[in-house]
């Protein structure tokens, strides 16, 4: 179980004994257990959610608590690679020179409005779900954005020479890794919300799809930076189909 406690300790906020993690062995193998981080996550947050739809009324408070909660239990790590990405690739330089951007502890311009726009669409998108289809999305959320962690891993080289954050689960990856994280992605969409559950799943890959290419484009393949924005990007996307499905009716 040591890898599952090192993808818990990178990816939340939660202190776990360090001889639980293990060596950097186990850190590398811990992007196995991205997704289960990712839907317990998910499970923390339905909880949540509940819970505050409950004590307040409406879906405008409750969504934007909700949001504070999903920055706030991962520390924001993955909205600081928003931020660096969008100042990155938003600087029209060449790949060295985008690569020193994305190291630069400043926020610009380009990342702030960024990170505003991305904060503000996942709040009006949580706001606007009807109150039967919330648990269900956002328990499907962040396995959506940890899924997207490890399909860009394995889709994807470093892009740096030197060694970052990002090679010590890259180091180990394998192709049927990010096949894995579909694979629960789907099922457990599918459990969730029947056929539509599968439309969520399906255009969650595209979007790690998608995002993966135009980053390749850009500089090569990923940064750390690179992963924690298609983490966060990601993430919207169960809630912004589960909107479409509803509006055209697929969800009943």
């Amino acid at each position: 179980m040591k890898p599952f406690f090192a993808a818990l300790s990178f990816l939340t906020i939660l202190r776990v004994p360090h001889s639980w993690c293990g060596d950097e062995r186990a850190i590398a193998r811990s992007l196995n257990w991205f997704p289960a981080v990712g839907l317990l996550i998910g499970g923390v947050m339905a909880t949540l959610d509940s819970l505050l739809c409950r004590l307040l009324p409406g879906t405008l408070v409750p969504s934007a608590l909700l949001v504070i909660a999903m920055i706030a239990i991962s520390g924001g790590l993955h909205l600081d690679g928003v931020a660096d990405s969008a100042d990155a690739f938003m600087s029209s330089r060449g790949k060295e020179r985008m690569l020193e951007v994305m190291k630069d502890s400043c926020v610009g311009p380009m990342g702030a409005l960024t990170i505003t726009a991305l904060l503000l669409l996942k709040f009006s998108a949580l706001a606007s779900l009807p109150e039967a289809w919330r648990i269900p999305v956002i328990l499907l959320m962040p396995l959506a954005g940890r899924m997207a962690l490890v399909v860009k891993t394995v889709s994807l080289p470093y892009a740096r020479s030197g060694g970052g954050l990002a090679t010590l689960t890259h180091s180990d990856s394998r192709p049927w890794q990010g096949m894995l994280a579909f694979a629960l992605l789907a099922l457990v969409a599918m459990l969730l919300l029947g056929w539509s559950g599968l439309w969520i799943a399906v255009m969650s890959l595209l979007a790690t799809a998608l995002f993966a290419r135009y980053c390749h484009g850009k500089i090569g393949g990923l940064t750390g930076d690179t992963l924690g924005a298609a983490c966060e990007l990601v993430e919207l996307i169960p809630v912004l189909t589960a909107l479409v499905c509803l509006q055209q009716g697929v969800l009943v």
